[in-house]
């Protein structure tokens, strides 16, 4: 598997939340590879790894296919295109971004930008409200082509920056879906423990929603939510975020697993995998939330790549984390 090729080929994927399918069966098509009978059910890729047998315990590997985005609102007679948002999207580098309208068929257009010598004392950052998008159709062009409810992505392409680092949009979360698919690959025909199902869920950004139904159909014994965690860029607070190169962060808190957070860490020590630790005071904000919850509740824990420019069109993460976070995830079921 190239891991490379497998991250670029997944972050173009058109996958906004609550629209996923592009994304989805592209996902799909790789986990079949190692997962034959692999399916789409209630919008979540789900796979089950090997033979599952009766009194092993369950694993469920999880991340998220969906990436922040906008969804269409309503369009204007002047022919500019208002937008609601999906997810967390950092609107101060909203002005003057490349998009492209999932309507009838794909439709390039910019966000707009007031030019700044039309501008009086400091500007203040866009509401989502004041967001709108010009395409250069006209308003009757644009209804033919585009309904309330479409979804809007970056119009973004995957680059190559030094050594193993590269940028580019929906990094948060595919590389954590290439992690996991990379992590089977390892595994191959290797025995394991348990039965091991990988899940990629829907509609993260919007609440976890995919895996609340992933969490209670599955019903695990133990949950690993593979996502991206802050990598530490100039600027931030270097105790709070972890570094690009430094290994899969993994979670310690009080709402995730201590004792399968310790289990990870030792994993790691043994196999010289390197990795940091992800400490937070409460919930993750991850799918791990939903696992550990859910029906008589998972042993969750968290296993995060380290990522820059989070939500954003030039997300940055190493490949190297990508490749250690799956050596770990699959020695994790070799030998626990």
């Amino acid at each position: 598997m190239d891991i490379k090729e497998t991250v670029r080929a997944l972050s173009e994927a058109q996958g906004a939340s609550g629209n996923e399918t592009p994304a989805a069966e592209l996902a799909l098509s790789m986990l079949r590879k190692y997962c034959p009978e692999a399916e789409i059910v209630s919008g979540n890729v789900i796979g089950k790894f090997g033979v599952h047998s009766e009194g092993k315990p369950s694993l469920v590997l999880d991340a998220h296919i969906d990436q922040v985005g906008f969804i269409v609102t309503y369009i204007t007679d002047e022919g500019f295109v208002k937008v609601g948002n999906l997810g967390g999207i950092d609107r101060r580098l909203l002005p003057a971004q490349p998009v492209v309208i999932h309507g009838k068929h794909d439709i390039k257009g910019v966000i707009c930008s007031v030019p700044p010598h039309l501008l009086s004392g400091d500007s203040e950052v866009l509401s989502i409200d004041e967001v709108s998008v010009d395409t250069g159709l006209s308003a009757e062009e644009l209804r033919s082509l585009v309904c309330q409810g479409d979804s809007i992505t970056f119009d973004v392409k995957f680059r190559q920056l030094a050594g193993e680092r590269v940028t580019g949009g929906a990094m948060d979360d595919r590389c954590g879906v290439a992690a996991i698919l990379r992590a089977l690959e390892m595994l191959g025909n290797s025995a394991t423990k348990y039965n091991v199902t990988a899940i990629f869920s829907t509609q993260e950004e919007l609440g976890e929603r995919g895996a609340k139904i992933g969490a209670f159909t599955l019903d695990a014994d133990i949950a690993l939510a593979v996502d991206v965690s802050f990598a530490y860029a100039i600027g931030e607070d270097e105790q709070k975020c972890g570094k690009l190169g430094g290994g899969p962060m993994i979670g310690i808190s009080p709402s995730l697993d201590r004792q399968l957070s310790e289990e990870l860490i030792a994993v790691s020590e043994r196999a010289d995998i390197p990795y940091q630790r992800e400490i937070m005071s409460g919930l993750t904000s991850t799918n791990a939330d939903q696992y550990s919850v859910s029906r008589g509740g998972a042993r969750a824990c968290t296993v995060s790549i380290p990522l820059r420019n989070m939500h954003t069109p030039v997300e940055v993460i190493d490949l190297a984390d990508v490749e250690n976070t799956a050596r770990l995830l699959a020695q994790y079921i070799k030998e626990a």
